[in-house]
């Protein structure tokens, strides 16, 4: 992990669920110089109060502002790019607020990141990039093309994404929603009772683009593998565990089913049909190399299976409750 030490890195989203774990991550590993980058004033605090590192810059700003990100990559060797709009109703709604964060602001830091000489950039992507229906997928694919096919030019800067699915217990994600709703005594809504979505943990996601960073040779998309599960079995547990606790029968809280979401899809898939050639496997990820500007070749017989999280071997009711109890939610 010495990858990392007396680097100077930016963090942008740093505030975010996953962007603070990467942080996390980083204070551990020796880095010169944390460049926290979030426009979450309360986020930078809480954080703060937290890690308590000497190595923590919180610097306010948005990647929409070119100026700011400009300013805010001067002399950093790394970036990790995690910023971004991400509820699927709220970019359905605001079409282009998504656009102008996803992809106008993803090229604000590609281009801090050749002017000012940065050596690595990692972006933060999602499975909702594979095939998108929704708006937030849309951009985030787009985001991806920005990312790798940067024109580098000679600024020797190495950049590529990380592409994975929800994360269990982020800021606004099902958990904390549920347990809120088994609290208040039910009932636990759920958009279909045939979604199914691919999920880790916050501390797996980070670990892994950590990871990504070290072993890159620039232009990659890593797609990280994950465990998938059906959303009202998700729902079922969290009740069975958390309804005591706030008391609560578990037979009294019930699971209103109340429809799919602008943009919502029923299952997510890591990546297409048309990518699979471009793909390597190795144990804990996939690595997808398609740039027009990448010499890799295609293998036209890649035999491992298209994995979408309606196809797969779901996470049963047992298996979702220990994994809960591993990060501490029943």
């Amino acid at each position: 992990m010495n990858f990392f030490e007396n680097k100077d890195i930016l963090v942008t989203g740093g505030c975010g669920s996953i962007g603070s774990e990467i942080v996390s991550q980083l204070v551990e590993l020796g880095p010169k110089r944390i460049r926290v980058f979030d426009n979450h004033e309360a986020g930078h605090f809480f954080l703060n109060q937290k890690l308590k590192s000497p190595v923590i810059r919180n610097l306010l700003g948005d990647i929409r502002d070119r100026d700011r990100i400009m300013r805010a990559a001067e002399g950093a060797d790394i970036i990790f790019h995690a910023a971004a709009l991400k509820h699927v109703p709220f970019c359905e709604y605001n079409p282009f607020e998504a656009v102008y964060t996803n992809v106008i602001g993803t090229k604000h830091v590609v281009e801090a990141a050749i002017e000012k000489g940065v050596q690595t950039m990692v972006g933060i992507s999602t499975d909702k990039a594979a095939s998108p229906f929704n708006t937030m997928g849309a951009t985030k694919l787009l985001s991806e093309k920005v990312i790798i096919n940067a024109p580098v030019g000679e600024s020797g800067a190495k950049f590529a994404c990380v592409r994975f699915g929800n994360v269990l217990n982020s800021v606004g994600s099902v958990i904390p929603i549920f347990r809120h709703q088994i609290e208040q005594g039910g009932p636990v809504t759920i958009t279909s009772e045939e979604m199914t979505r691919f999920f880790m943990t916050i501390p797996q996601a980070a670990n892994l683009i950590l990871q990504s960073a070290r072993t890159m040779k620039g232009r990659e998309i890593f797609v990280l593998k994950m465990f998938g599960l059906r959303i009202p079995d998700l729902a079922q547990v969290m009740i069975e565990e958390l309804a005591p606790r706030f008391g609560h029968k578990p037979e009294d809280i019930g699971i209103d089913v109340i429809g799919v979401r602008p943009g919502e899809k029923l299952y997510e898939a890591l990546f297409t049909d048309e990518e699979r050639p471009h793909i390597t496997e190795t144990d804990d990820m996939f690595v997808l190399r398609n740039s027009p500007f990448d010499n890799f070749p295609p293998d036209d017989n890649a035999q491992f299976q298209n994995y979408n999280s309606n196809n797969m071997e779901l996470l049963s009711k047992d298996q979702i409750r220990e994994t809960l109890r591993g990060i501490g939610v029943v």
